[in-house]
């Protein structure tokens, strides 16, 4: 049978995308949540989900006293700001929204998830230098970014674990949303990562008999 012109592409796409689904599974961190704390600008959220997505962590939060996100994800999905800014990631990242810091707190407590913040300053009663840290000893973990103007509020210093900063070395002491988040969730990410490659589940420490790779085969043939 003669193939029909623009015929066989979207069945060659729905497939490769399948393929790449089924393949990034083992990767993905379970039970790691990305928490954006009153964005200023609503397009950095899309740059924060776009390195949630490519890192592999699980989910997004956004405390959003504001109301400028729908609460449901499948409107934020189809939100043209969000899916140019995140380069349609939106579509394979599940996004929350809450009304408040403490909101969003009671939420993760709730289901028994810890919260770290991050900041350049020194805020609460445990500080961490990024690469000092351990993130794989709480099987549940929410990582919390600050507004991009006045950085993470008080009231979730209060209520987190620990606060996180990156080391910097030159006259300015901050970075964007976009660039912190990603060098943040790139630390945590590997670290949990590898955790998972070696165990089954924490806590127990239950070791696998093969470990699972921490690095996809990038020759390998999604299409």
């Amino acid at each position: 049978m003669p193939i029909v012109e623009g015929e066989e592409e979207p069945r060659r796409s729905k497939r490769s995308v399948r393929v790449r689904a089924d393949a990034i599974k083992q990767f993905v961190c379970k039970n790691l949540i990305a928490v954006i704390e009153d964005p200023a600008d609503i397009k950095n959220i899309g740059t924060v989900i776009r390195n949630v997505n490519a890192l592999g962590a699980e989910k997004v939060y956004v405390v959003d006293p504001h109301n400028n996100l729908p609460d449901d994800w499948q409107e934020m999905r189809e939100k043209p700001s969000f899916s140019k800014t995140s380069v349609s990631a939106v579509k394979w990242s599940f996004v929350k929204r809450f009304d408040s810091t403490d909101d969003c707190f009671d939420h993760l407590e709730k289901n028994n998830f810890r919260s770290i913040v991050t900041s350049p300053h020194v805020k609460g009663q445990v500080n961490l230098i990024l690469h000092e840290g351990d993130y794989t000893e709480p099987a549940k973990l929410a990582v919390w970014f600050g507004n991009e103007r006045r950085g993470i509020s008080e009231r979730a210093v209060e209520r987190s674990d620990a606060c996180v900063s990156i080391p910097m070395f030159g006259m300015i002491e901050s970075l964007n949303l976009g660039t912190s988040s990603g060098i943040v969730l790139y630390e945590v990410t590997k670290q949990r990562r590898e955790y998972q490659s070696k165990y089954r589940k924490r806590g127990k420490r239950v070791a696998r008999e093969v470990p699972l790779p921490t690095v996809m085969d990038r020759k390998e043939d999604f299409a």
